[in-house]
């Protein structure tokens, strides 16, 4: 069985997009993408939302010439996650046989099949797709990428209707000042 976790860079005011949609300013320098890559391997399993899945299918591609020995890297384990997309509108995904599968509804006894399935931990990428999650209290662990800009509006990393406890277990500053927060529930 597995453990649920919430990863989200976001801005100090909370959100992972500003108010136009964009996220470039929450590209990880060098340092913070390493530590991606280092984390990576407790994660067995990332659920995704549409925008999500079609964003991160840049890492299945073949490796450009301009990857570093990190974005291989990263390439790599991506590959090797077992990726489920939680989308009512996509039709189907396209991968490989048995690595992802589309589920057109993430209600909680899905999750919890997901969980209960995984070798490892399981990570919801993005906050659409993990608010029902954090809303319900089945999130274990939070790890928030905190980047030193205020946006004004947008996209936020946690629903507005969210009540939790939580308890920091980590912390690291990195290059830029962008801090690590990692918090598991009460």
């Amino acid at each position: 069985m597995g453990t649920l976790s919430y990863t989200a860079t976001m801005s100090i005011d909370g959100y992972v997009a500003d108010a136009t949609g964009d996220f470039q300013w929450s590209a990880p320098g060098e340092e913070v993408f390493a530590f991606h890559i280092e984390r990576m391997a407790a994660v067995s399993t990332e659920i995704l939302g549409r925008t999500t899945y079609t964003l991160m299918r840049y890492w299945e591609s073949e490796p450009d010439d301009g990857w570093g020995s990190d974005e291989r890297e990263f390439a790599q384990r991506w590959q090797d996650l077992d990726l489920v997309v939680a989308s009512s509108t996509l039709q189907r995904v396209e991968l490989g046989p048995g690595r992802i599968r589309l589920v057109p509804e993430l209600d909680r006894a899905e999750l919890h099949r997901i969980v209960a399935d995984a070798a490892g931990e399981v990570e919801i990428f993005g906050p659409t797709t993990a608010s029902a999650a954090i809303r319900a209290g089945t999130v274990e662990n939070y790890r928030f990428f905190v980047v030193p800009k205020i946006v004004g509006g947008g996209l936020r990393a946690l629903p507005d209707d969210a009540r939790l406890d939580l308890r920091l277990v980590e912390q690291r500053t990195f290059e830029n000042d962008i801090v690590y927060l990692h918090y598991t529930s009460q």
